[in-house]
């Protein structure tokens, strides 16, 4: 039965008329639904634009971020690669002794960066020395030159990996946030605005029907005193 289309909907009017009874059918209550309905029309509106907003950024990023990811598998590849050729030109003690001690140091720094307003992270990395051969913890006599290339491959992805990251972390905060826009616009939309028109209608009438009311009660009023006063009523 809850699954039927036409018993949602006949629940939904319900509860709907429901509310529109609750309200006090007075100018002062006409008043504040008709500067709510505003404020929620104008909500709606600006919380649609920042939720399509940060949708075409999103979209933008999760692109960026495919790229990335196929830039940083392939180098990660490649350097698998050159380590497994390295290991077999190379005793197993001679690679482990290699690499043992590195020589480079880097020091990551984190930062935030506002995005519509999701604070989305910022990584940003500096070496101990300027040198991009300073990588090296070994001497070249006794190593594969394989070795080096592996060495070499997985230094050139770092900044690749770091935009990586930024990039994962940044679309799951903003796919959190997109959902939340989402579900303020449905409620506001669906719920808030719907409501308040049904209340200002609702209030309308009764206004319309109390001063029908009291329109008719005066003209019955004025026959009674004319009756009174000279015998006859003014039809």
């Amino acid at each position: 039965m809850l699954s039927n289309p036409q018993f949602i909907i006949y629940s939904e009017r319900k509860v709907r008329a429901l509310a529109s009874t609750q309200v006090n059918p007075t100018r002062m209550e006409l008043t504040k639904q008709k500067k709510k309905l505003v404020t929620a029309v104008r909500g709606h509106k600006l919380l649609k634009d920042k939720r399509d907003e940060l949708m075409r950024q999103f979209l933008d990023l999760v692109r960026e971020n495919m790229e990335l990811r196929l830039k940083v598998e392939a180098g990660i590849k490649a350097a698998n690669t050159n380590f497994v050729i390295a290991r077999s030109a190379m005793s197993e003690q001679g690679l482990h002794t290699a690499l043992m001690a590195p020589k480079q140091e880097v020091y990551l720094d984190v930062t935030k960066k506002n995005v519509m307003s999701v604070n989305t992270p910022v990584f940003e990395y500096k070496t101990r020395t300027a040198d991009e051969n300073d990588i090296y913890s070994y001497g070249f006599a006794y190593t594969s030159s394989d070795l080096d290339g592996a060495v070499k491959s997985l230094a050139d992805i770092l900044p690749d990996m770091l935009r990586l990251a930024e990039a994962e972390k940044a679309c799951q905060l903003m796919a959190a946030e997109i959902e939340k826009m989402r579900r303020r616009v449905n409620a506001l939309e669906h719920v808030v605005i719907p409501n308040a028109q049904e209340n200002i209608k609702y209030i309308s009438m009764k206004l319309d029907e109390n001063e029908r009311s009291t329109q008719i009660r005066l003209m019955k009023v004025k026959d009674m005193l004319l009756e009174e006063a000279h015998g006859y009523s003014q039809k």
